[in-house]
């Protein structure tokens, strides 16, 4: 609702400012362009979405994200310690990790609602460190395949999507730590203040 408020007050303005500038012919001609462009963009990215979509349930049905949950487990109670005495809440939080580090955030977001909901029912009314821990988490997600950029890469016409893997796997890594490393810090300066 809000970012509809906000999309309509950008369009309201770029409007105003072509009919002031005299540029509205310029506008009427660019509106239709940009939608078909933004549809386009939409249909190529359709298909690498459906690829790693099934790339990550094959992955979970050959039995990679159990392992990769497994060898996260031991990180993912420290960060989060409500995760060991509730198993619902584990897979939840691990299976929502493990999409993010293949990319597959639209896969992470059904997971990471589910989450969010088992921290909320320990929590009264408000986020608690852990809901917040878990949001700066996925937020800042590590991704190990990038999926979704190289997608976006490949369908604006770049030979080797995946050659940006290093900077990915560096910047990822670095938000997610300067992330954690900030909520770990607020959460005692608020429990404590």
């Amino acid at each position: 609702m809000i970012m509809g408020w906000i999309f309509g007050f950008f369009i309201g303005i770029s409007c105003i400012s072509a009919i002031i500038t005299g540029n509205g012919a310029a506008l009427a001609a660019a509106i239709p362009a940009g939608a078909q462009a933004g549809i386009t963009l939409a249909i190529s990215l359709a298909g690498s979405f459906c690829l790693w979509s099934g790339v990550g349930a094959l992955l979970e049905k050959l039995g990679f994200t159990k392992l990769l949950s497994r060898l996260i487990r031991p990180a993912l109670w420290k960060l989060f310690p409500s995760a060991k005495e509730n198993p619902q809440l584990a897979n939840h939080l691990s299976g929502n990790i493990c999409a993010n580090f293949l990319g597959l955030g639209n896969a992470a977001t059904p997971m990471g609602i589910q989450a969010v909901k088992e921290l909320a029912l320990r929590s009264n009314k408000s986020a608690s460190n852990e809901m917040c821990r878990f949001i700066v988490l996925n937020t800042a997600s590590i991704q190990l395949i990038p999926s979704t950029v190289a997608a976006l890469r490949g369908s604006l016409g770049c030979a080797t999507p995946f050659d940006i893997l290093p900077a990915v796997w560096i910047t990822s890594l670095c938000a997610a730590s300067v992330g954690l490393a900030a909520a770990f810090l607020f959460g005692r300066v608020w429990k404590h203040g």
